[in-house]
């Protein structure tokens, strides 16, 4: 009965997700910060190649743990399908400042950005982290998902693979 009840729920909050920010969008026109505190409109994001976009925090053991297996076979994606990953920290004033400490340590690849005030959150609908959004050459979200377990950036893989046949 458990087993039902959050098999439901998870259905309703995927459907809760796609109905509030639905699939084929384009990006808001939010600014977020680099790292260097500069300003980037996230609209601008380009690439030839599909792009993820994966919302993250420094005290989200979850987000570190899908961040830092991707960054171990994320050279090789990059090589067979172009992807580009962004990961934009959702870390507040009060724990903005280990992302950058945290992101040195770890040798991400990964382009990153800060969303402070949780204005590029709430514009594409993001209620937990790690939340992870696929977009296609033309910056249209096509696919998303919640949460991480080992292995989910398998399926990931195989989306972006869908993406440059």
């Amino acid at each position: 009965m458990i087993k039902i009840k959050k098999i439901t729920l998870g259905l309703l909050i995927t459907l809760t997700t796609l109905i509030t920010f639905g699939q084929n969008r384009d990006l808001p026109n939010v600014i977020v910060k680099n790292l260097d505190g500069s300003n980037f409109n996230i609209s601008d994001l380009n690439n030839k190649g599909p792009i993820v976009i994966s919302f993250w925090a420094t005290w989200c053991k979850p987000c570190k743990k899908e961040l830092n297996n991707i960054a171990e076979i994320y050279e090789d994606w990059q090589d067979e399908t172009g992807v580009k990953l962004v990961a934009v920290s959702i870390d507040d004033s009060r724990s903005m400042s280990k992302v950058a400490p945290y992101v040195n340590a770890s040798d991400w690849e990964y382009e990153i950005y800060l969303d402070p005030n949780s204005d590029l959150k709430r514009a594409m609908g993001v209620s937990t982290v790690p939340h992870t959004f696929l977009l296609n050459k033309e910056n249209k979200i096509v696919w998303q998902h919640k949460g991480y377990i080992e292995g989910d950036e398998i399926e990931l893989y195989k989306e972006i693979k869908k993406l440059v046949k």
